[in-house]
């Protein structure tokens, strides 16, 4: 039986390599063991692939084309969306110091290449289970539920469909139910700190974020404090 196999839901892994055959190897022995595998060959394709949909965890090259996978990492530590996400370093590098470098970086772990498939995938149930995977329960409101490990949404029963920013939107207010937050507020907790976007871009995502949940009350859920900002309420 595969190590994750008991997991309703099959973890994601990240693969950020650049080297081809390496990163098909990986996702090989990943897929055998049971897990879910997603892939990208440089540092930007990386962080696209986490802001759209946040791993369970990542495998992170040192080496790689547009900044280092030390650097990444410490980029992944400094969000707060991504600040608890297990990251795992795969490196040729087996001085001592990169191996305190890469782990005061941020890394749950050092893998030094070459490494067998078994190894590679004990190493990150071990992480898995030392950090708890994500660490995230489902978040529910009424009768809506979103998983954030299965990324999925039920409301009324029914799987309800979301893009990347609206799924982050609705994570957030769960998260943080019967608060009142202003756009900028929104925009610095789901968009982030250092990304330009206007603040009425808000009130597209919240029309769009209604429209999905308009079969199952959406004024329920999300609500507009006139004057404040947006609230996530099941009153």
């Amino acid at each position: 039986m595969a190590a994750n196999a008991r997991n309703m839901t099959p973890r994601r892994v990240l693969i950020v390599e650049d080297e081809a055959p390496i990163r098909r190897m990986i996702a090989f022995n990943l897929v055998r063991a049971g897990f879910e595998v997603e892939e990208a060959a440089d540092c930007a394709a990386a962080r696209s692939c986490i802001a759209d949909r946040c791993p369970d965890l990542v495998l992170v090259d040192w080496m790689l084309p547009d900044a280092s996978g030390l650097e990444l990492t410490r980029t992944l530590r400094r969000d707060e969306r991504s600040r608890e996400l297990p990251i795992i370093m795969l490196t040729a590098r087996a001085e001592e110091r990169d191996r305190v470098s890469g782990l005061e970086g941020g890394a749950d772990d050092y893998i030094t290449k070459p490494f067998s498939g078994r190894e590679l995938v004990a190493r990150i149930n071990a992480v898995l289970r030392r950090t708890g995977g994500t660490g995230e329960e489902v978040l529910e409101i009424g009768d809506l539920r979103l998983d954030p490990v299965g990324h999925r949404i039920h409301a009324g029963g029914s799987e309800v469909t979301l893009g990347p920013t609206e799924y982050r939107l609705l994570k957030f207010l769960l998260e943080n139910q019967e608060r009142v937050f202003t756009r900028g507020q929104l925009l610095d907790h789901v968009w982030g700190g250092n990304v330009y976007v206007e603040e009425r871009t808000i009130d597209v995502h919240v029309r769009r974020l209604r429209q999905a949940l308009e079969p199952y009350a959406a004024d329920r859920f999300v609500q507009t404090v006139r004057g404040a900002g947006y609230r996530l309420s099941a009153s």
